[in-house]
């Protein structure tokens, strides 16, 4: 070969914008973005632990703006986290579910992440649709699950 190129497959203006941002901003500026982040990650954790049918798996807490849960063990709900995040993609939310890699395949989990832009208000209207997600299926029961093809989940 004549010549060698390393090829990336995304564009880097969201780089460019992030460094724009910074210099814009400032670190302190910065910060306190990153931070509201982390608020209402938290706040969605703290909520999803509310309703009793989950168990967090990751709260908000320790750097990531986001937070993550499996169903609690024990608890039988008439529902999968993958009909859940089907029903929550009707309302216009992109939480996947998906398994863990080896050695733990069988704990399917949900994560939602927070960035620059989500609101506390966006945080209170994601927690409604959940509820709300959560009474259809009281009153509509699954008969047959999704699956994780079915639901488009993530893959390791």
């Amino acid at each position: 070969m004549p010549t060698f190129a390393l090829n990336f497959s995304r564009p880097g203006g969201q780089i460019i914008t992030q460094y724009y941002n910074f210099l814009r901003l400032g670190r302190d500026g910065y910060k306190r973005i990153q931070e509201a982040n982390l608020g209402h990650a938290q706040y969605i954790a703290d909520e999803i632990e509310k309703l009793g049918l989950f168990t967090l798996f990751y709260n908000g807490r320790g750097g990531l703006p986001g937070a993550s849960w499996k169903m609690k063990e024990g608890t039988n709900p008439g529902f999968t986290l993958y009909d859940l995040a089907d029903r929550l993609r009707m309302r216009g939310w992109q939480v996947p579910a998906y398994p863990l890699p080896a050695h733990m395949q069988d704990v399917v989990i949900q994560r939602i992440l927070v960035r620059h832009g989500f609101s506390r208000d966006m945080a209170a209207l994601f927690i409604n649709d959940v509820k709300r997600s959560i009474e259809y299926f009281k009153n509509h029961p699954v008969a047959s699950s999704a699956t994780q093809k079915e639901s488009g989940g993530y893959h390791h």
